[in-house]
């Protein structure tokens, strides 16, 4: 599910769940582990995380979103679950070292939310970026409505939440969601000499001029607070239901 390469002041991690990394129970738990082994070996000054499939990510893994409606314990079940989506990116948020999401293909739902957790994106022009959720009924809620406000503004939020718009890497580079956007085939090599760049400054500062950036904008609590009770209401209507349904459906044929 998880490659880990270390060089010098970077950790690479590539994502490897076919067919389009998406994020189940398993997948946050591995990446939870993952960052322990992290910890414990000695923080780099980077950590970049990429994919090996076509997919940045698809997003939450929708059979598992799928099941929990209807079930008795459902609702709880999916709000457990939305928390440890926030406790995984949160975790990356906090890190002491620059992350960088290097997007080469669709992020969407969950898959943006994670690099949206990251402090640096880069992604193929190509790529496609959205936030999906509201056509299934539910909301961004691991941290993608206040995560993208508080970085583009609520109106590049409403565009791509309330329109469920769909953007490419170099529209996402105009709007502000990634720092840049190259072509296709370049991406991994620009993707690693940045991780490159980044390693050779100084680890403490880094830090340093990342806890202060994150202090100039930090989060509103209360905002997550109001996605993790969106979800718990949501999950309650029969139009989520049928939509999520009916996604699941059209993904068979």
């Amino acid at each position: 599910m998880f490659e880990v390469e270390r060089r010098e002041g970077v950790v690479v991690v590539t994502m490897n769940r076919a067919p389009a990394n998406a994020i189940s129970e398993e997948f946050l738990a591995g990446f939870n582990r993952l960052l322990d082994g992290i910890e414990r070996e000695g923080l780099p000054r980077a950590l970049h995380i990429r994919s090996a499939l076509r997919f940045f990510s698809a997003g939450a893994d929708l059979k598992e979103i799928g099941g929990r409606f209807g079930a008795e314990d459902g609702v709880r079940d999916m709000l457990r679950h939305v928390a440890a989506f926030h406790h995984l990116y949160d975790r990356i948020e906090r890190l002491p070292l620059v992350t960088i999401a290097e997007i080469n293909g669709p992020a969407l739902g969950g898959g943006l939310e994670l690099a949206l957790s990251c402090d640096l994106r880069i992604a193929a022009q190509e790529a496609r970026i959205g936030l999906p959720e509201a056509g299934i009924g539910l909301i961004p809620g691991a941290g993608g409505t206040q995560r993208l406000t508080r970085l583009c503004g609520p109106g590049v939020a409403a565009r791509i939440i309330l329109a469920n718009d769909m953007v490419d890497g170099a529209t996402a580079e105009r709007l502000g969601i990634v720092q840049w956007a190259v072509p296709g085939a370049e991406l991994p090599a620009r993707a690693r000499a940045l991780a490159d760049q980044v390693a050779g400054l100084a680890g403490p500062a880094l830090a340093a001029c990342k806890a202060c950036i994150r202090a100039s904008t930090d989060r509103a609590p209360d905002g997550y607070a109001m996605e993790h009770d969106a979800t718990r209401r949501l999950m309650t209507t029969e139009e989520a239901r049928k939509r999520v349904s009916a996604f699941l459906e059209s993904r068979r044929k």
